[in-house]
C-alpha cells in the first residue's frame, strides 16, 4: 500500500532496537554468515511448486526489503507465525553473495500485535 505518513514500522522502531531487531539497512554491514534478527511487515510469501517445500517470504520495513528463506522443517513446525502473522520477526543467518543478500531462518516470531490500529496485508502467491 501507499502512505502519506511514515512507514508503520518507522513508528515501532524502538521497540524492535529493544528486541535487538536490525533493520534492511543495517543488513548491509553484516558480514555472510553472522546471526542477525530482523522484523518486518510480511508483504508476500511464495512457495514455488520446483523449490521443494521451500518458502520464501519478502520483509518490508522503512528503509526496504529482506529476503528470507525458510526451509521446509522449519515451515512445518512453525507453520502458524510463517502463515498469520503480518510482522514477522526473523532470527537466523546473513548469506550474501555476489551482491544478493538473504536470511535462512531459524526461528520465527508473530509480532503482529506491534501492528495495533494499522491496517497491513500481504499478498500471497501460490
Amino acid at each position: 500500500g501507499t502512505t502519506l505518513g511514515p512507514h508503520p514500522l518507522t513508528l515501532l522502531r524502538n521497540e524492535l532496537k529493544a528486541r535487538r531487531c536490525q533493520s534492511s539497512r543495517e543488513l548491509a554491514t553484516i558480514e555472510h554468515g553472522r546471526l542477525v534478527s530482523v522484523a518486518g511487515l510480511v508483504i508476500g510469501r511464495q512457495r514455488p511448486q520446483t523449490a521443494s517445500g521451500v518458502i520464501f517470504v519478502t520483509l518490508e520495513d522503512e528503509f526496504g526489503m529482506v529476503n528470507v528463506v525458510v526451509w521446509r522443517d522449519l515451515a512445518e513446525r512453525q507453520r502458524r507465525p510463517l502463515i498469520q502473522s503480518q510482522l514477522l520477526r526473523i532470527d537466523g543467518h546473513l548469506e550474501s553473495a555476489s551482491g544478493v543478500r538473504h536470511v535462512i531462518a531459524g526461528r520465527l516470531s508473530d509480532l503482529t500485535p506491534l501492528l495495533t490500529g494499522l491496517d497491513v496485508r500481504s499478498r500471497d502467491f501460490q
